[in-house]
């Protein structure tokens, strides 16, 4: 009785806070790295969509030197989807550009960087020779024409008529069409190389960030998986389709997303340029090019939410338990 007594006069113990665990320290550490980045995106980018959101909806008018918006609904996304000829047709090309460009530029840097995870002599210098192009394609050197680059780079290739030519007579030189008429294929897929060959300078240009990325997945797979794969007998075609390509897939939906987003942001992209003509020239350019901006963003978000959906089904994660 006395011992009842005795205990419930006793005060609780008070119980150890649990020591953080490595996971959570990570994550807060995390948390102070992106903290400029939030505090920027409140404080500066939040307004600025905000009255960009805003000013899609009404119509500037400027009576007596006064700066005045009138509300006017969706009348400036209308006159930019129906009443503009142009924006409509640059969007879908753009749009169909894009769908050609994302599978080059993402196979090509795959290709890439599974030869320069290879052991070789020299291969910290090729791999900054193909990151060059991603260095000086910012800044000056990004206002340059890229065809004027593009024809420097390849003028001096013998055609046989001992002529200069540019990267399509350098596809005509080669005869893809008539390499690939043998094989009885379409003249899509024909249309498709040709395409792909013309337009190599600018893949090459933007896959530097993308081989980057593939180059740190190959890395983090570990070596025991491949001298398994050794031990058994698998050929080198085995081990890239069975081991290193599934475990890959995770970075092949972010560089196809990274891909999408940099080209819709791209300087060069026609859309682009379009919409910041539209903002200086025509009349209410502000509003209907603020209304433009959005629909483009729209279709750009749609586009990552399809390639997310249909790249995710087929990307394998591994466990870590």
């Amino acid at each position: 009785m006395n011992n009842t007594i005795s205990n419930k006069q006793m005060p609780p113990v008070a119980k150890k806070a649990k020591p953080a665990s490595l996971d959570r320290k990570k994550a807060r550490a995390g948390w102070w790295f992106v903290l400029p980045f939030v505090i920027g995106l409140i404080l500066i980018y939040l307004p600025i969509l905000i009255n960009s959101i805003w000013y899609s909806f009404n119509l500037i008018s400027m009576p007596k030197g006064q700066f005045t918006l009138t509300w006017c609904g969706f009348k400036n996304y209308s006159d930019a989807l129906f009443s503009d000829p142009q924006f409509l047709q640059i969007l879908t090309a753009s749009i169909k550009q894009l769908l050609f460009d994302v599978p080059a530029i993402v196979i090509f840097a795959l290709f890439m960087a599974v030869i320069l995870n290879q052991k070789m002599l020299g291969r910290g210098v090729f791999r900054a020779i193909f990151f060059i192009p991603v260095i000086i394609s910012t800044g000056l050197i990004e206002s340059i024409d890229s065809s004027s680059l593009q024809s420097y780079m390849t003028e001096g290739v013998d055609t046989g008529n001992s002529q200069q030519s540019s990267a399509a007579e350098i596809v005509n030189s080669m005869d893809i069409a008539q390499l690939f008429g043998s094989m009885a294929v379409g003249t899509d897929l024909v249309n498709y190389v040709v395409g792909i060959v013309n337009n190599i300078f600018n893949i090459v240009n933007r896959s530097g960030v993308q081989m980057l990325i593939f180059l740190a997945g190959l890395q983090s797979i570990s070596p025991s998986i491949y001298e398994s794969c050794t031990m058994e007998g698998a050929s080198g075609w085995e081990t890239f389709w069975k081991i290193t390509f599934p475990m890959i897939t995770p970075m092949i939906l972010v560089n196809a997303v990274y891909t999408i987003i940099d080209s819709f942001t791209a300087e060069s992209n026609t859309v682009m340029s379009y919409i910041s003509n539209v903002y200086s020239t025509q009349k209410n350019g502000q509003t209907i090019s603020s209304a433009m901006s959005w629909v483009y963003f729209l279709v750009v978000i749609v586009m990552i939410g399809i390639i997310a959906l249909i790249l995710s089904r087929f990307v394998f994660y591994q466990r870590r338990d």
